[in-house]
């Protein structure tokens, strides 16, 4: 229920008449990272984004548990050990696009905002990728998360278990909000 007040709010705040808002109806949100014992991914295909193209408003939240991993013993320990879901459900960012030109097609853009995982805020800047046609948006970004700065605590009985960096992929598919 937060989860979707979240979002609601996020849409909300800031509305304008005329704004060109868009509302993710798929998304794939992918983490991996690489240790000398080990390799750990997992996906979520809940997460959900708004957009608004008349501003560059972007906003996307997801819920941690909703990360499946390969192994079930992997996906207990993030969520209880290391990411705490049920301390913290979401992660989010809220930011800005800076270099969107509205015009059809692909661009690479950049996002500066701010992350929230974990419970920790972090201002971040993200570059990726925007398509844009016809009413349809997507956006695709690669970029990489240091643990320690979520304060994401990696105990030393598995440290070569489980790296520092992970790098985390997110694609978003987005309509026209209709008013």
């Amino acid at each position: 229920m937060r989860y979707l007040i979240s979002l609601a709010l996020i849409l909300i705040l800031g509305t304008n008449t005329y704004g060109q808002k868009f509302i993710s109806t798929s998304s794939n949100v992918h983490f991996f990272s690489s240790a000398p014992l080990e390799d750990i991914e997992a996906t979520n295909k809940t997460a959900r984004s708004v957009i608004d193209l008349t501003n560059g408003d972007l906003a996307f939240i997801i819920k941690v548990k909703d990360f499946q991993f390969e192994k079930s013993l992997m996906q207990e320990h993030f969520n209880e050990n290391y990411l705490e879901s049920e301390k913290y459900p979401e992660a989010r960012f809220l930011g800005k696009l800076n270099n969107w030109t509205k015009k059809e097609g692909s661009q690479n853009i950049s996002a500066t905002g701010e992350f929230e995982i974990h419970g920790i805020k972090q201002k971040a800047e993200v570059k990726g990728t925007i398509n844009y046609a016809n009413d349809q948006v997507s956006i695709e970004s690669v970029f990489v998360i240091q643990l320690k700065d979520y304060k994401v605590k990696i105990p030393k009985a598995v440290f070569y278990n489980i790296a520092e960096k992970v790098e985390v992929t997110v694609n978003f598919d987005y309509e026209l909000v209709k008013s």
